[in-house]
């Protein structure tokens, strides 16, 4: 489980250093877009109140407590499963992928109401409206790594 907890932790200053730098120090917050390399990377400030592309949002606090404790469950989930389904170090890097990028989240709908996203990538004329950060990574990887990676139970 170390190596769940180190995962997580590394991912979760990750996210939250990567988050204070550009919502913060480079001012996006007040710039709103920074053209890093156009169209392919754009620094893009968006505030996600719901889940995944926006779905859920609604600027209530209903929604924002709810998703925190969607969060917190689903994390602790995880953590329960990988515990008791151990598997190998791949099992438990995305294990702390997904814990880390949740909770990354988490800390965003407590200090700010919703999730600061900021990454926008676009490529070969398509123009994706849609931004995202660290943790929305983790969790995307974390979870298509829990399903690749924890053994399956044998057929009795």
């Amino acid at each position: 489980m170390r190596t769940v907890f180190w995962t997580a932790f590394w991912v979760f200053l990750l996210d939250q250093g990567s988050k204070w730098l550009v919502v913060h120090w480079m001012d996006l917050r007040g710039l709103g877009r920074i053209d890093v390399a156009p169209p392919f990377l754009v620094l893009r400030m968006a505030w996600n109140y719901g889940v995944n592309f926006g779905l859920m949002a609604g600027d209530s606090h209903l929604t924002r407590w709810a998703l925190i404790a969607v969060a917190l469950l689903i994390s602790g989930a995880v953590l329960w499963w990988t515990h008791r389904e151990p598997g190998g170090i791949w099992q438990k890097v995305a294990a702390g992928l997904l814990v880390g990028g949740a909770l990354g989240n988490v800390i965003d709908r407590l200090l700010y109401g919703a999730v600061a996203d900021f990454l926008n990538m676009s490529c070969c004329g398509i123009d994706n409206p849609f931004a995202f950060n660290v943790a929305d990574i983790a969790i995307f990887a974390g979870a298509l790594g829990m399903i690749i990676f924890t053994p399956g139970k044998k057929p009795a």
